[in-house]
C-alpha cells in the first residue's frame, strides 16, 4: 500500500467514525432533557456518552494527524535523514503522536472533567 493510500485511508476512517456521533448525539440531547435530567442514571450516562464522543475525537484527531504525517513522509527521498522525520512528528498538533515520551500512552492518563466540544 502506498502511503498516499494509506493516508487515504485513515482520512476515511477519521470520516466514518464521525458519521456514526449523529445518532449517539441525537440520544444525548434526548437524555440531556431536564425533565430527565433530574435522574442519577440518566445523569450518568450523560457522562458516560459524553466521554464516548471525547474518546471518538481524539480518535479522528489522531487519524487526521497521522494521515498529515504520512503525506509528508510519501514525499521524501529514500535517503532522507531521521532527524527529518522526527521534524515531521514534531509538527502534529497531538501531544501523544508530537512527543516521543507520550507515545502510546494516551489511554492511560486521566482526561480530567467531561466537556461537550
Amino acid at each position: 500500500m502506498s502511503l498516499h493510500k494509506l493516508a487515504k485511508e485513515l482520512d476515511e476512517t477519521a470520516r466514518q467514525s464521525a458519521s456514526m456521533l449523529e445518532g449517539i448525539a441525537e440520544a444525548l440531547e434526548i437524555l440531556s432533557d431536564s425533565k430527565l435530567n433530574k435522574d442519577a442514571s440518566v445523569r450518568d450516562a450523560v457522562q458516560m456518552i459524553v466521554i464516548a464522543l471525547q474518546g471518538q475525537d481524539r480518535i479522528e484527531q489522531r487519524c487526521h494527524n497521522l494521515a498529515l504525517a504520512t503525506r509528508q513522509f510519501a514525499l521524501l527521498p529514500a535517503s532522507t535523514p531521521e532527524s527529518v522525520f522526527d521534524e515531521i512528528w514534531s509538527s502534529l498538533s497531538l501531544d501523544e503522536l508530537r512527543l516521543p515520551a507520550l507515545s502510546g500512552v494516551a489511554a492511560h492518563q486521566n482526561h480530567g472533567e467531561v466537556d461537550l466540544f
